[in-house]
Formats: C-alpha cells, structure tokens, sequence
C-alpha cells in the first residue's frame, strides 16, 4: 500500500516519511512494519501494515492543499462546547480522526480561547498536540521549515510574537 520515501500521517502522531518497511517480532509475533520518521521531534513510529488502514494512515496533503489549511485557521472560533469535558472529548475525536481540517480547527479554537480566557492544563497539552501535528503535516506538504511552518499557523491565527 505505502511504500519507502512515502510522505504518510499517523493519527495522534503527526506526519512522516517511510524510511523502511521492516519484519520484526513483538511480543512473539513477527509482522512487518512501516518505519516512520518524523520531521517534529526527531522521533521514529512503526506501524503494523497490516492495520495501517484500521489506525488511520493517510498520505500527506498536497502543495496546493496546504493553502487552504492555513486559511481554515483564519477568521473567528466556530462554536464549541462550554463544558469543559465534553469539549476536550469533542476536540480529541477530531484529531484521532486525522482529518487535517478538523486538526486546524482545534488549532484555531484553542488558540482563540487561550487568548481570550486561557487554557486548562490539558487543554494547553491538546493544542500543542494539535498545532504540532498540524506542523509536520504542513512541513511536508510545504516543503518549509518547522519555524517557517510555525510562523506561517502563527500568523493566520493571529499570534504575535513574544
């Protein structure tokens, strides 16, 4: 299905390239793997192959896609739950859905709160999970660099810089 130099994203994980596919035995099981490099925190993911699809492994947005991305984190926060709870529920449904808009809009949403109200220790975790996420997608798709990314989201979501 995938094959090496793929640029694929892993759900809850972010974005990578497919540096091998490789056999290996886990817990006496010998399976083989797709060996990911991620581009945000210089870490590698296996994924079974055979449950590549089942965990939601997708192929990275194209160029021209990542435009309209970075406009979804424009404008104002689209409604969100005032529980608490629920709202975190809702926000993380949409990042293990691996829908690169959904992402965005938890970046954009979070983001507007925070400014307005702040953030609750989880949800200040959630939106740094979501916006690096959001990062390693875009970097591949864009080509740029993690601050050139970082600045780009930054800017369409209106942040200023410290």
């Amino acid at each position: 299905m995938f094959n090496i130099g793929d640029k694929v994203v892993y759900p809850m994980h972010g974005a990578g390239v497919i540096e091998s596919i490789e056999e290996r035995e886990i817990l006496g099981q010998k399976q083989k793997y797709y060996i990911m490099k991620m581009p945000v925190g210089d870490i590698q993911v296996m994924v079974p192959t055979a449950n590549a699809l089942k965990v939601g492994l997708r192929e990275v947005i194209k160029y021209k896609d990542a435009d309209r991305v970075l406009n979804a984190l424009s404008g104002e926060q689209s409604a969100m739950n005032a529980n608490w709870n629920k709202r975190y529920r809702e926000n993380m449904d949409k990042i293990k859905s691996g829908n690169i808009l959904e992402v965005a809009e938890v970046v954009k949403n979070l983001a507007h709160k925070n400014s307005d109200k702040g953030l609750s220790a989880g949800e200040k975790k959630l939106y740094n999970s979501a916006k690096q996420i959001l990062v390693s997608e875009l970097i591949l798709a864009e080509q740029g660099t993690k601050e050139e990314v970082e600045a780009l989201i930054d800017e369409k979501l209106g942040i200023e810089k410290e």
